[in-house]
């Protein structure tokens, strides 16, 4: 195969039907847990580069990196999540998301893989569920085998109100 061939192949799958990717989910991990978004928000991935720092934003928001032009916030989603912080290491990565004009950068420990997802796997959250941490982003469990994987949602955690006011902040 060409190079010119692989380059069209990978067209047709961009432009494949947005509900192929429905069931699709990058699964990456944040200490022992296994995370996952919708692929159809994945728009790259990229191992961890330099970060500006902006002053008077929240700590989880570690500053904003510059991706081809884009000016993109970074979260550090264990940070994000209440969780402890962990030294950033060559297999710390920056998952690039985006939902309609929204583009944000999470800091996740490891890509681990893209897997299938059907919605008949997917738990609903648990009942449980706190009002603040990582429990309020999340929008399901999905059973994959004999684990579960935590599904986040990520409009909520674009369009909460303080990544709202991060983005004023960055973009002003």
């Amino acid at each position: 195969m060409n190079k010119d061939n692989k380059d069209d192949n990978l067209l047709w799958v961009e432009d494949d039907d947005d509900n192929t990717q429905d069931n699709k989910y990058l699964l990456f991990n944040l200490g022992t847990e296994i995370y996952g978004v919708g692929i159809k928000y994945v728009i790259n991935i990229i191992e961890l580069q330099k970060i500006t720092e902006v002053p008077d934003l929240p700590s989880y928001i570690k500053g904003v990196i510059n991706l081809r032009g884009a000016v993109i916030p970074v979260m550090d989603l264990r940070l994000r999540f209440n969780m402890t912080a962990r030294e950033y290491d060559d297999r710390t990565c920056i998952i690039i998301v985006k939902l309609d004009s929204t583009q944000m950068g999470f800091i996740v420990d490891t890509v681990a893989e893209v897997h299938d997802i059907f919605p008949h796997d997917i738990a609903p959250p648990p009942s449980f569920r706190k009002t603040n941490g990582k429990d309020r982003y999340i929008s399901g469990l999905g059973k994959v085998g004999e684990s579960v994987k935590i599904i986040l949602d990520v409009e909520k955690i674009l369009y909460s109100e303080d990544v709202d006011s991060i983005n004023d902040k960055i973009m002003a």
